[in-house]
């Protein structure tokens, strides 16, 4: 670390790697592996970061065992935080299967009107558009786009019944 200290790269770079193996030992004993592979690299950069703060009048063990420790107990926290939940092997989920077979079931219908009835029952009735915005979108007059849906539902009514 005092080589590192006073700028010698390769003696930094052989102190980080010989940190990096030790704190993938220290933390396999205390925390689960992706926990344990969060606080390996934080413990790294907090050395990185805080190297010139390395007083040589005291030991090196001491000084980074102090750091792993204060990340360990920080990722112990933050696991505390968060409470647990046991999944059931069912869970209940929504079924949609009604929904996509009535929405099939109306494409087909409106399939079978003729194409300005069913663009604008489409814009008006399912899209929520007015109809003077149905009347600009389709290039039918407003009074033409009741008519045509008007006409429209009457076949589907017919075409259901």
């Amino acid at each position: 670390m005092l080589a590192a200290q006073s700028g010698d790269e390769v003696a930094y770079e052989q102190l980080l790697r010989e940190l990096n193996l030790w704190l993938r030992a220290y933390y396999a004993r205390r925390l689960p592996h992706p926990a344990a592979e969060d606080a390996r690299q934080e413990v790294l950069l907090a050395v990185h970061a805080k190297r010139h703060t390395f007083s040589p009048s005291r030991p090196f063990g001491a000084w980074i065992t102090a750091i792993a420790r204060y990340k360990w107990v920080d990722r112990v926290r933050d696991a505390s935080r968060y409470n647990v939940l046991a999944l059931d092997e069912e869970i209940a989920i929504e079924d949609h299967e009604g929904a996509a077979i009535s929405a099939a079931a109306l494409d087909q219908l409106l399939g079978r009107l003729k194409p300005s009835q069913e663009s604008v029952i489409r814009l008006v009735k399912l899209n929520g558009l007015s109809i003077a915005r149905a009347s600009g979108a389709t290039g039918q007059t407003a009074a033409l786009v009741k008519i045509n849906i008007h006409r429209g539902l009457k076949k589907l009514a017919a075409l259901v019944s």
